[in-house]
């Protein structure tokens, strides 16, 4: 019983890497969204110039502006997988304490009017009715 208490207060520790590393992950989205912002300002100035200068700036800007795009969508695919990971963790982890504290894995309710059905939890009923 006591390495399933460490087993979670180890989860706790992962839990808040993982959040920690969704907040490092928005605010690198955040910070290339925010200078996507400023490089399109600056090429329709650019444009609006016609200086050929000016518009010889603009490949340079749009490459960049390419290129972060680029990461912000290889940022976004990262978080994406890093979240199914944890949820999938998350469950494994639940699934564990159940068996140690030997709980059924769902809630008993009445259905029909009858004692006895079995109930989801509220996360497995959203999830059910989405594949629905």
């Amino acid at each position: 019983m006591m390495m399933d208490a460490n087993k979670l207060a180890n989860n706790s520790t992962i839990h808040g890497k993982v959040w920690a590393s969704f907040q490092h992950s928005f605010s690198q989205v955040q910070f290339l969204l925010d200078h996507n912002r400023l490089l399109i300002k600056e090429i329709n100035q650019n444009h609006e110039s016609k200086f050929p200068e000016s518009l010889t700036r603009n490949v340079m800007l749009i490459r960049e502006l390419n290129g972060n795009i680029n990461k912000v969508v290889e940022l976004y695919a990262n978080l994406s997988s890093n979240f199914v990971t944890a949820f999938e963790d998350q469950t494994e982890g639940l699934s564990a304490v159940r068996a140690a504290v030997r709980q059924p894995p769902f809630e008993s309710s009445t259905v029909g009017g009858q004692a006895g059905g079995m109930k989801p939890p509220p996360i497995f009923q959203k999830k059910m009715q989405q594949s629905s």
